[in-house]
């Protein structure tokens, strides 16, 4: 849900801003400021950058899978998936071996 408002910025960052939308790097002002606020929100929460990078790399790839076909969809069949990875898992590490984090 979008939430309309106005803003006021200092004409420094207007010119930033509109310059990144020049150079399309985004689509609109509105965007520019609202990836600073996502970079806020990021900082604020304790989590390191690159920890979002790979959350935010793992939604790009996920959203990628899914504009695809489905015919190329990988099925969920619930137990039998976790078996297989199971079993992939015990190849690669050993049935007794702890996978470390």
């Amino acid at each position: 849900m979008n939430a309309k408002n106005t803003i006021t910025l200092s004409e420094r960052y207007m010119r930033y801003a509109e310059q990144q939308v020049e150079d399309g790097q985004f689509p609109s002002v509105e965007k520019v400021v609202e990836a600073g606020l996502d970079e806020l929100m990021r900082a604020g929460d304790g989590m390191p950058r690159e920890h979002h990078d790979a959350v935010t790399a793992m939604a790009d790839e996920i959203n990628r899978r899914l504009d695809g076909p489905e015919d190329q969809w990988i099925p969920w069949d619930g137990h039998s998936m976790a078996e297989r990875i199971k079993a992939k898992l015990d190849a690669k590490y050993g049935e007794n071996k702890k996978v470390s984090r």
